[in-house]
């Protein structure tokens, strides 16, 4: 459940600048849901959705006259929201998870995002200022480290402040304590860029092509979800021994190109 950071039975209290706007989805004839219909579908009360759209997780609804109504987009940002809060994270990390998605994102892209979501995600980005930084990192950290630590992908810098991946931050200053050079880590970053985004991209078309399509419906079907969800540790264990196996490949013959 989301920590004490909202009300647990979310409290709406609707934010200036959530005016309805148009749905591209729905001028396409896709079925749309009242808020009654919406809330029976999901389990929550219209509180609750009101407090969401107020925060920014769903959109504002779709307005047919002086009515809004949601639509199949509305509904998988829904379940995503209430997927990470079964993971336990924050209100606040999930905003910032959400924020991440693009704005026209389908609902089969949003309802894949979901179920791939990982196990081992124990933790979202949390924001720290320099000082809780530091102190949470147990020591100074020059301009130096900050790019070193922000090239390993362990923080990422949001203005004057930090996003953090806490539980990867003791790793990074290990890594800093034993001379890693940041020119390693901002290569290394970027083959885990290159190859990261092909095997998401190869992968996605797998389950999207092949997969998706014999469970009719993937974005409402339990048995595809339950798929996902057993396939995902054994997806991560077979990636661990390629790259492990790799790896060690190439320790057997440093120097060699």
């Amino acid at each position: 459940m989301v920590k004490s950071e909202g009300p647990a039975d979310g409290v709406s209290h609707d934010a200036p600048g959530t005016a309805s706007r148009p749905d591209p989805q729905a001028q396409r004839g896709e079925e749309l849901l009242t808020l009654e219909e919406l809330t029976t579908r999901v389990g929550l009360t219209v509180r609750t959705v009101r407090f969401y759209t107020s925060r920014g997780l769903i959109p504002p609804p779709i307005r047919r006259g002086r009515s809004g109504y949601y639509s199949a987009a509305h509904l998988a940002r829904i379940e995503l929201v209430l997927e990470l809060q079964s993971h336990g994270f924050t209100l606040s990390a999930i905003e910032r998870y959400v924020a991440g998605i693009p704005e026209d994102a389908s609902p089969e892209d949003i309802t894949l995002a979901r179920t791939m979501l990982a196990p081992w995600q124990s933790d979202l980005p949390v924001e720290m200022d320099r000082e809780q930084l530091e102190k949470k990192a147990g020591r100074a950290l020059s301009a130096e480290d900050v790019a070193t630590l922000q090239a390993l992908g362990v923080l990422r810098v949001r203005g004057s402040s930090y996003l953090v991946a806490s539980n990867q931050l003791a790793i990074g200053i290990r890594l800093l304590e034993l001379g890693f050079p940041r020119e390693v880590a901002v290569a290394a970053a970027a083959v885990y860029q290159e190859h990261g985004e092909q095997m998401a991209k190869e992968l996605y078309e797998v389950i999207n092509d092949k997969l998706a399509p014999l469970y009719g419906d993937a974005t409402t079907s339990e048995h595809f979800r339950e798929i996902m969800e057993r396939l995902k540790p054994l997806s991560v264990g077979g990636l661990v021994s390629a790259y492990e196996s790799a790896v060690t490949r190439a320790a057997r013959t440093p120097g060699r190109s």
